[in-house]
């Protein structure tokens, strides 16, 4: 008969065992960098943090990078902080994407562009001085195919923005719940939604709002010149209920792209904005990104010298 210590020992030797296990199961986390980015075109640093795959330290391959754009009052910590990360990485755990970087930084008010009056130049900070950075520091595959954008709301018309603009850097762009704005009224009224318009784009944009400079910018202007970014991959989505009212400019961005015969993926979802909207969907334009870096060939490459 085994006595009660001996019990002791061996229940304790399957917990420990168990333990073990379940440790060397577990999928490895990302690893978030976070750091302030000197710029000499905007004049001081912005922050920026950057999510490392988990294999990212234990090998020497180079990595697609996925750029994500937070929306209007939200900051470089919010898609780790509210819910994105935690997708990204039960997506790796399961299998259904590879590994990538994801470059996550503060955009401000910006709505990611250039400001009307040349005061914040910060699409000029991402393309000279972001990407160009983010490949100096880590292990890149520093190419159009494996290097795509993505973002919410705010950030979903700059990455549109900034993809349509700069197709020599980005071949891949995704949004959701972008701020696209069919037609803004004139006089622009000062109450309401279109009252909370004026106040959020006069950053970009002016107080009075420069309509023309609005215009050139605008997602929905650049999607009538599809020959400027033919080669590029896109995929968009939007809340049915959207409480800005951005389906309307989501629906007409598709209008325009399949009247142009211009290859995209989008769909109006259930649901409103934000966050709670995001944690739902944010998957599909993760599989999206990960299933072009794949048709690219870039599922990782190995590593030669320079980057960390």
């Amino acid at each position: 008969m085994q006595s009660k210590s001996g019990r002791i020992i061996q229940f304790t030797t399957v917990v420990v065992t168990c333990i073990v296990i379940a440790l060397v199961a577990a999928p490895a986390a990302a690893d978030v960098q976070c750091e302030a980015v000197p710029s000499a075109i905007l004049g001081r640093p912005v922050s920026v943090c950057v999510a490392l795959p988990p294999t990212y330290t234990s090998t020497q391959k180079r990595f697609p990078t996925l750029y994500f754009l937070h929306g209007l009052f939200e900051n470089e910590r919010s898609w780790s902080e509210r819910g994105g990360l935690q997708i990204l990485q039960d997506l790796w755990a399961r299998g259904e994407v590879g590994e990538f970087l994801v470059v996550l930084p503060d955009g401000g008010k910006t709505f990611y562009i250039n400001a009307y009056d040349g005061h914040e130049r910060y699409e000029d900070f991402f393309i000279n001085e972001l990407v160009p950075w983010v490949d100096r520091t880590y292990r890149t595959i520093a190419t159009p195919a494996e290097r795509g954008i993505s973002g919410t709301s705010m950030g979903g018309f700059g990455a549109l923005h900034l993809a349509m603009e700069h197709p020599d850097v980005f071949g891949s762009v995704s949004a959701h719940s972008a701020a696209l704005i069919p037609k803004i009224p004139n006089p622009l009224p000062s109450e309401g939604r279109w009252g909370f318009y004026a106040r959020v784009l006069q950053t970009p944009f002016g107080s009075p709002l420069d309509r023309d400079y609005f215009d050139r910018n605008n997602p929905l202007t650049l999607a009538g010149h599809p020959g400027q970014f033919r080669q590029l991959k896109l995929y968009f989505d939007c809340g049915e209920s959207d409480r800005y009212g951005f389906e309307a400019g989501a629906q007409m961005l598709h209008e325009k792209l399949k009247a142009a015969g211009f290859p995209h993926e989008f769909t109006l979802r259930p649901g409103d904005h934000g966050w709670s909207y995001l944690n739902q969907y944010l998957k599909f334009s993760l599989l999206f990104h990960w299933q072009s870096f794949s048709q690219s060939g870039g599922k990782s490459v190995v590593a030669v010298g320079g980057s960390q």
